[in-house]
């Protein structure tokens, strides 16, 4: 077992990774920004090192700093959370070649999954089930073109190294495609520095849906089930909740046991997501692989009853999934999180600033991670994450009346918070009925959604 864990990342996932250390006696080193001097997770770990000014850039996405701070506090593990570092295969070779672990996948897994079209060539050998689309990487507008007219119209152009939206396109007629195309390659070449593209069919008003995997070092892998993450403003999730309200028993149990293989294939070790579209048929299509722990990994742990980042040292430790997970994995009842961002709940505008008020829910079935503190400052060069509330009930019904509870009684005075708007997402019928889309927001006209 690990004796000390560098955490390289702030917030509320890094005050996790400290908790989850805790429970196994490991000792824990916070590297902080200026910005974050008074953070609670430079706060409560054994140790804390400044790396550098405010911009991320020079502070937590500066390797050659958190590499130093490990080697300074003798650590000999580093856990990246997600976020920053965690899914950057040279981040992790760069550990391994300062005898650093790093609690996550191998470089070379990091590195094939991160790039997209060759996770869907992995998934669809397997039998996953993949949306039509490109086989490989688009050479031209030419072969786009002739590719388009053959799976029909519409379709979506996505970077290969994409993730967030970014170098992505939406193509409804064939006079359209070359120009967006050309938007699209420029968009990613500037975001991720790799201009590849490809082509799917697109799924109109899809959900999205994803599997939790955990796989240890001995080529075994667990998939614990699913979560639904379709309320979403531009890519980016709201609310998540499980299991999902239109997966079918028979579903779940044919795509686990599809991706058990296809994980078992490439060798897939530590925390991991795959992520789906569904469309109004309910089949389901793998879009990609998300090699880290997600934000939203807590209504997984509530439904299952398994710590995944407590997990997620264990593996990368060496420990067989066999030693640290029940011989079958529960599902119990629903679990429902909501992100709480510091922005104006219909504007979206950012809401940095410091917190004057502060109140936590409570009660059963009520779980807050947060790492924000009355008299403490959201700063403005971060993610604008506050707080995750993640409630667990019997049923569906019951945990959505824990969360409206929990909401009302959640309280953050001196900035503008997001939890008006998850109170009306979760007071509307199509959401009490799991009507759910990717376009929900839009769709029902709530705040914030066009």
């Amino acid at each position: 077992m690990f004796n000390k864990i560098l955490i390289a990342n702030r917030g509320e996932i890094a005050l996790r990774v400290i908790c989850a250390c805790r429970d196994l006696g490991i000792k824990t080193v916070a590297v902080y920004s200026e910005a974050d001097r008074y953070s609670l997770h430079a706060r409560f770990a054994d140790e804390a090192i400044c790396i550098g000014p405010a911009k991320s850039a020079r502070s937590y996405l500066d390797i050659p700093s958190v590499i130093s701070a490990a080697e300074i506090t003798n650590a000999d593990a580093i856990h990246p959370g997600y976020g920053f570092l965690s899914e950057n295969a040279a981040f992790a070779e760069v550990c391994e070649a300062s005898n650093l672990t790093f609690i996550g996948p191998k470089p070379e897994v990091i590195r094939s999954m991160g790039l997209k079209q060759l996770a869907r060539a992995v998934m669809e050998a397997a039998g996953v089930p993949i949306l039509p689309g490109s086989k490989g990487i688009l050479e031209s507008a030419e072969q786009a073109e002739e590719l388009a007219a053959a799976i029909g119209y519409p379709v979506i152009l996505k970077a290969s190294a994409g993730g967030g939206g970014r170098g992505m396109r939406i193509v409804r007629e064939p006079s359209e495609l070359a120009a967006l195309l050309g938007q699209a390659q420029g968009e990613a070449q500037a975001a991720f520095g790799n201009g590849d593209m490809y082509m799917e069919k697109l799924v109109e008003a899809p959900r999205h849906i994803e599997f939790q995997v955990l796989g240890d070092k001995h080529g075994n892998v667990e998939v614990l089930y699913e979560r639904e993450c379709s309320i979403q403003r531009r890519h980016q999730k709201l609310l998540e909740e499980s299991p999902s309200p239109a997966v079918s028993p028979e579903q779940r149990k044919k795509i686990c046991a599809s991706l058990k293989k296809a994980m078992q294939k490439i060798g897939y070790s530590n925390a991991g997501t795959v992520e789906f579209l569904m469309d109004s048929e309910k089949n389901l299509y793998f879009i990609e692989v998300n090699a880290r722990i997600q934000v939203e990994h807590p209504v997984t742990e509530m439904i299952t009853g398994v710590d995944l980042v407590k997990s997620q040292i264990l593996v990368a430790a060496g420990a067989k999934l066999s030693d640290i997970l029940p011989r079958e994995i529960p599902l119990r009842g629903h679990a429902i999180e909501c992100r709480i961002n510091a922005e104006h709940p219909v504007t979206f505008v950012p809401s940095p600033g410091k917190i004057t008020g502060l109140n936590l829910p409570g009660g059963i079935g009520v779980r807050v991670d947060t790492a924000a503190y009355q008299e403490g400052v959201i700063p403005p060069y971060y993610d604008s994450m506050v707080a995750k509330l993640i409630v667990h009930g019997a049923t569906r019904e019951e945990a959505i009346a824990r969360c409206k509870r929990a909401l009302d009684m959640f309280i953050v005075e001196g900035i503008h918070t997001t939890i008006p708007l998850h109170q009306k997402i979760l007071s509307h019928p199509d959401f009490t009925a799991g009507k759910l889309d990717t376009h929900f927001l839009a769709r029902t006209g709530l705040a914030g959604g066009k």
